[in-house]
């Protein structure tokens, strides 16, 4: 049995380009030449003449949400942030409700960010000043409830099992004294959502999770990435050093570790209705949980 491609940000593939087309035409891009960079949550596209990237909002993404992460990026621009810019057309742009914005390509060079580049730039984003958005309070266990809730992929036994550890880690959660002050924070920081820009310095980007919240967070999502993705302690180790806290040895370290990990299986679990071949991996991801296995490594979706 053939397995059937993954749909780019939701949408087929003939769809996701007359969209694109047209959002481009309305800004005066020449879309001949898109390529499709990635596609897991939204659909993002190199237009390569133009130097421009072209992100179309996954399906269902509601239009308000775009517009407040443009004027959001538009802040941080003018206070000189290191971020991934956008290119300077009104935007977001509204094709049949798909909202898309454009931004400034950034070449990229075969080495992976690492983990200490990220360290400033959240270092940054945490002491900034109240901005003049009004950004959501971030809520992993909100966000847990929704995929679980969407989940088709699952036999109940499971489902019931994740809900189970979600009540849990919720409880546990109440119990967590936070030690660092609340701010902005980037909602997923990971290698994959910043970019090199020379001098070893990176820019933030994929703003679409920004929120008010702990920076403990942010933190533990970068540990999270380091443990499970292979890049092992020392990686994580300069992005501590760098940063001049170390999450790991605070005590809600483990209830806010798999409260992450949680909200990113069953994300995932969410989405494998637009790319079916990462089931296996949720599935493996599941196995882990019920295991315990906090060192088991997991593959990129």
């Amino acid at each position: 049995m053939t397995q059937a491609a993954p749909a780019p940000g939701g949408y087929d593939e003939s769809e996701m380009y007359q969209v694109l087309e047209r959002g481009c035409t309305a800004v005066g891009l020449d879309s001949s030449d898109a390529r499709l960079l990635r596609g897991h949550t939204n659909a993002v596209i190199l237009l390569e003449k133009e130097q421009v990237v072209v992100k179309i909002a996954r399906r269902g993404s509601r239009v308000d949400d775009v517009a407040r992460t443009v004027q959001f990026v538009r802040w941080l621009m003018a206070a000189s942030f290191p971020t991934v810019p956008l290119h300077p057309v009104d935007q977001p742009v509204v094709i049949d409700q798909h909202a898309i914005t454009f931004w400034q390509y950034l070449p990229q060079p075969a080495q992976p960010l690492a983990a200490a580049q990220l360290a400033k730039p959240l270092y940054a984003l945490h002491t900034l000043p109240t901005p003049p958005v009004s950004l959501p309070v971030h809520d992993n266990l909100a966000a847990i409830r929704r995929s679980l809730s969407a989940i088709t992929c699952l036999p109940s036994e499971t489902l019931s099992f994740l809900g189970e550890h979600a009540a849990q880690l919720e409880s546990d959660l109440n119990a967590v004294e936070f030690e660092l002050p609340q701010g902005v924070i980037q909602g997923d920081p990971q290698h994959r959502n910043a970019l090199h820009v020379g001098d070893g310095k990176a820019v933030l980007c994929d703003w679409d999770t920004v929120a008010l919240g702990q920076p403990e967070w942010d933190l533990i999502t970068v540990e999270v990435h380091c443990r499970r993705f292979g890049h092992g302690e020392q990686h994580y180790g300069a992005f501590a050093d760098a940063y001049g806290w170390d999450v790991t040895r605070w005590p809600g370290y483990r209830t806010l570790a798999a409260i992450r990990e949680l909200r990113m299986i069953t994300t995932n679990a969410r989405k494998v209705h637009h790319a079916p071949s990462s089931l296996e991996e949720v599935q493996r991801r599941v196995d882990g949980l019920r295991r315990q296995d906090q060192l088991l490594g997991w593959s990129i979706l």
